[in-house]
């Protein structure tokens, strides 16, 4: 796992000489908001870390929280405004999720620590066990084994995360979302266990983003047995 204290203090540091960025509206075909693979978590955590996030200096901005806070497993292709049922694509990603998940535990995560970044604000996921980045190898092998190509291109994730703000405009605040991560840098949300998988759409409320489920993988080492 990455060193998070390094990447708060390049978050901070970016934030606060100017070099923050923003996302755009969803269009169709951008690189950004497309269908992606992603675990959500549950319970508590979840609970914690959307109180939280309501007090967060960024009006205008998107501010996440309940089912929309999620870890991304991969990012898999431009963004879509309509993806249907019998979309091949949409099958296949699911067909390979579930084919990753088969016979393997829920990975656990340990949700601490609030970081700036360029783009944004996030909680840090620190795993408990080898089973998220198992998961994203048997995923990116059963889509290869499709012959889908995603948008990650064999980058390989060894940070894992919350989002809970994006920037959407040019940042007026910068010093105050960095005190007030600052503040939250040490916040302890608890252990969250993942047991499913989720090939999901993201869609524009206006006001942020809502998290649509289209396939599901469910994680149990029983479905292996």
């Amino acid at each position: 796992m990455s060193d998070f204290a390094e990447f708060r203090a390049d978050g901070r540091a970016a934030l606060l000489s100017g070099r923050a960025t923003h996302d755009v509206p969803m269009v169709e075909g951008a690189s950004r908001w497309g269908a992606a693979a992603v675990l959500r978590p549950e319970g508590e955590v979840v609970a914690r870390m959307t109180a939280l996030a309501t007090t967060a200096p960024a009006p205008g901005h998107w501010v996440h929280g309940g089912p929309n806070l999620h870890l991304t497993l991969r990012s898999l292709e431009p963004y879509r405004e309509r993806i249907p049922e019998d979309d091949p694509l949409r099958r296949a990603y699911g067909d390979a999720l579930a084919e990753a998940a088969e016979g393997l535990p829920p990975a656990r995560v340990y949700l601490a620590g609030v970081s700036p970044h360029p783009g944004g604000v996030l909680v840090g996921a620190h795993p408990l066990d080898e089973n998220l980045d198992i998961l994203r190898k048997r995923f990116a092998h059963a889509l290869e084994s499709r012959g889908v190509r995603d948008l990650e291109h064999g980058r390989v994730r060894d940070r894992w995360y919350v989002s809970l703000v994006h920037f959407v405009a040019p940042l007026q605040n910068p010093e105050e979302i960095v005190q007030w991560c600052d503040t939250h840098a040490d916040t302890d949300f608890g252990t969250a266990e993942l047991p499913t998988a989720e090939i999901v759409q993201f869609t524009l409320t206006g006001t942020g983003i809502r998290v649509d489920c289209l396939e599901r993988a469910a994680i149990s080492p029983a479905a292996g047995l």
